[in-house]
């Protein structure tokens, strides 16, 4: 069990974030409350190694949902990532959609004082078979071909990346042949008419505890990150004018209510076909041709505000 008292402060100097006030405003205010040691890691190598010498520190992440998942890795591999010792999460990135989730501050001071004052809240994870992990959120398809226009376009652009990433995507995304099963099960609408079984092109494919991607776009607006389920959404809205209106809907959450979009829920989620990208927390993976993902209840906790 790490000491509340005594604070090991992550910050990810790959993300540009290491000298920026953001940093200084929150280890002022976390000072304020307990000791802090700061550690700048920009590889998973320097983040292991930060997270074998905290002796005894409570973890707590600067940045966003890639630092997150990160950090959340790291653990993971050192075998620490336990419910019982949670981790602070000071949102300083350009999406913070675990954040937004969780009800967490955006702005890094109270972010800082979440931390000193919050109380552990278990949250889901969602194991993949590839040996990686998710946070909030993993999508394929034309989502996950925007998230990588974003990455092209954040520095310049900020937040605004995402819906311009989801534009550039939308334009040249004809759908892709995906298999989806939920707990073994071909993922098909009741009453439309039409499944995801490997024939039917699909535009995009969420499997989220998070309610959100690219900076709060609800993607699965009714998903509890903590109950035990991952919410799937199954887009196959892959006409000009059906691409046009999903991504219009996407920006309310509306989307839902589509006839061309499935929303189900499950323990284990498995996707064949594509060959399709993946986003998972941010980071994109190119070319997948089979993933399956599996809810690890609780399998973690982050310091939050009180959950109602």
């Amino acid at each position: 069990m790490s000491d509340a008292s005594r604070l090991l402060l992550v910050v990810n100097r790959a993300a540009g974030t290491a000298g920026d006030d953001a940093v200084e405003a929150a280890v002022r205010t976390l000072r304020a409350g307990a000791d802090v040691e700061v550690v700048a890691t920009g590889s998973a190598a320097e983040l292991d190694a930060a997270v074998a010498a905290r002796d005894g520190r409570r973890l707590v992440v600067l940045g966003g949902d890639g630092s997150v998942h990160a950090v959340a890795r790291a653990l993971d591999r050192a075998g620490a990532l336990d419910p019982a010792d949670p981790v602070g999460i000071v949102a300083r990135g350009t999406g913070n959609d675990l954040a937004r989730t969780l009800g967490l501050p955006l702005d890094p001071e109270e972010g800082a004082a979440v931390v000193l004052a919050g109380r552990p809240r278990p949250l889901d994870l969602l194991d993949d078979d590839a040996g990686g992990l998710v946070v909030n959120a993993v999508h394929a398809g034309v989502g996950a071909r925007a998230g990588a226009q974003a990455d092209r376009l954040k520095e310049r652009l900020g937040v605004a990346a995402y819906p311009v990433g989801a534009a550039l995507a939308g334009v040249s995304s004809p759908g892709w042949l995906l298999r989806v099963e939920v707990d073994g099960r071909v993922a098909t609408h009741p009453s439309e008419g039409w499944a995801a079984d490997g024939t039917c092109d699909v535009l995009m494919l969420g499997v989220c505890t998070g309610r959100s991607i690219g900076g709060g776009t609800p993607l699965a607006p009714q998903a509890e990150p903590d109950d035990g389920l991952a919410d799937v959404v199954v887009a196959i809205a892959t006409g000009p004018v059906a691409r046009a209106a999903f991504a219009a809907a996407l920006t309310s959450g509306d989307h839902v209510d589509r006839p061309d979009v499935l929303v189900l829920r499950g323990r284990q989620v498995s996707v064949a076909g594509g060959p399709v990208d993946l986003d998972a927390d941010g980071e994109v993976e190119e070319g997948v041709l089979a993933r399956t993902w599996r809810v690890r209840r609780h399998g973690w906790s982050v310091l939050a505000p009180p959950h109602r």
